[in-house]
């Protein structure tokens, strides 16, 4: 068994890189955030910095991205609020069947959010436009959603495969 194990493991490299482009999208996002904001604020103040009227929408736009793709990257670390306060007293065998179930229930929730978002995305973002910039569709607006479920999906594909390989491979001492 652990010789099918080894085969899997060397698809890592492909989580690897796409955890770090996940990652670099919600640095771009936070960055492109300050700046936006950073110019709207002093556009307020200064006269002459101009204070778009696009920057409010554009910056919750950047925000509702990297809430939801960063909480796709904490799947990856296992850095999700959880309970473990017990599990230190459970049979660890009960502990692992207990992440193999929540483990399931997110990769359920991702596929919720990919096909519902996609369909929210496609239907009522698609129709609409930004308030202040009538030539962008509000496809954009909820993109997140179908975008982040389906880094979830991937993630959680890692995490699931990791907790059921850990029944069958004796985990090593450090």
């Amino acid at each position: 068994m652990p010789a099918m194990f080894e085969k899997i493991d060397k698809i890592k490299p492909a989580y690897d890189m796409t955890y770090k482009f996940v990652l670099f999208l919600c640095k771009v996002l936070l960055v492109v955030d300050i700046l936006i904001t950073s110019m709207a604020v002093a556009g307020r103040y200064i006269p002459f910095i101009p204070d778009p009227a696009w920057s409010e929408e554009v910056v919750l736009t950047c925000m509702s991205y990297m809430a939801v793709l960063s909480a796709a990257l904490a799947i990856r670390r296992g850095a999700h609020i959880r309970m473990t306060a017990f599990d230190r007293y459970l049979p660890s065998k009960l502990v692992k069947s207990l992440d193999i179930i929540a483990d399931l229930a997110v990769f359920a929730l991702a596929i919720i959010m990919i096909t519902v978002g996609w369909k929210y995305a496609t239907g009522i973002g698609s129709k609409g436009t930004y308030v202040s910039m009538p030539k962008v569709s509000r496809f954009w607006m909820y993109f997140p959603v179908p975008l982040a479920g389906a880094a979830m999906f991937v993630f959680e594909i890692e995490a699931l495969y990791n907790h059921v390989k850990g029944f069958f491979v004796k985990e090593e001492m450090e």
